[in-house]
């Protein structure tokens, strides 16, 4: 793997860390969960083959610092996030963008409001449960995963959001005292420990003001000729898997199957980087 350039950008109430790898037109890559720009690291090398790659870990997480940590998180300000790293790395040009669950969420706002920045999107399972049709029964699922959150602590609240995103009728497990390392590649094995100091933040704060997030499928649906909606082969019938399907559908978007599942662009580097690049077009 070979070092990024760091960098550090100074934005509205926070200062982000980001990453650039390669020359030539940007991608900029916009993670998801907790994973920061680290969660890009088994792919970016290769993408960054004629490009310039950006990764960065959003506001809050990780080396990106809140001046106010108890302020609450917005896709909005996220998205405005991303726009002013294109405005630093490609002022004069749009970049390609590629979103992984709440980063998704963040590129579909980047591309709807900004359009004329992004030459196009690939979004892996975006969770806007809002455009679902049982989105209420969601809502609910996710206001008990708060309250649990406030009453019982990190774990069982996690348990909790764990099942609300498993297939109808899938048996609920209790949430391990750290994420799974099994298949995992050695290096994102590894970030499994770092990653777990952000659960608190990404639960609290980016799960629901993201996941309470509706797109705007009017103007996505004018510009779906630039937006790819993906989801993980193993993880049909999971809720970001069924958000992205259906918007997709409804947008009348590429969807693409993706290796490996919610997570496949840890579980299934390799693979995941060369359809990534494929469905980028670049």
């Amino acid at each position: 793997m070979t070092p990024p350039t760091i960098g550090r950008l100074r934005v509205d109430g926070a200062t982000l860390h980001y990453e650039v790898r390669g020359e030539g037109p940007l991608l900029l890559l916009i993670p998801g969960g907790t994973g920061g720009a680290a969660s890009f690291d088994d792919v970016a090398d290769d993408l960054a083959a004629g490009r310039t790659v950006v990764s960065y870990d959003p506001r809050g997480l990780s080396r990106s610092p809140l001046d106010d940590p108890e302020a609450p998180q917005h896709v909005a300000r996220h998205a405005d996030d991303a726009l002013r790293l294109l405005d630093l790395l490609s002022p004069e040009a749009p970049a390609r963008v590629a979103g992984c669950s709440s980063g998704a969420i963040v590129a579909l706002h980047l591309l709807a409001t900004r359009p004329e920045r992004v030459e196009r999107v690939v979004a892996h399972e975006p969770p806007v449960v809002e455009v679902l049709p049982d989105a209420a029964e969601h809502r609910a699922m996710l206001a008990r995963v708060q309250d649990i959150f406030r009453r019982e602590g990190l774990m069982p609240a996690a348990a909790v959001f764990a099942a609300g995103l498993r297939p109808p009728g899938a048996t609920p497990t209790a949430a391990p005292a750290t994420p799974p390392a099994a298949g995992l590649t050695p290096r994102a094995a590894a970030r499994v420990e770092r990653t777990m100091a952000d659960m608190p933040y990404f639960l609290g704060r980016i799960v629901p003001g993201f996941m309470a997030y509706p797109p705007d499928v009017e103007r996505l649906a004018a510009l779906s000729d630039r937006l790819v909606l993906a989801g993980g082969a193993d993880s049909r019938g999971e809720l970001p898997h069924r958000c992205a399907a259906f918007l997709a559908e409804r947008l009348g978007a590429e969807f693409v199957l993706f290796p490996g599942g919610h997570t496949g662009l840890s579980t299934h580097p390799a693979e995941f980087g060369e359809l990534l690049r494929k469905a980028l077009g670049v």
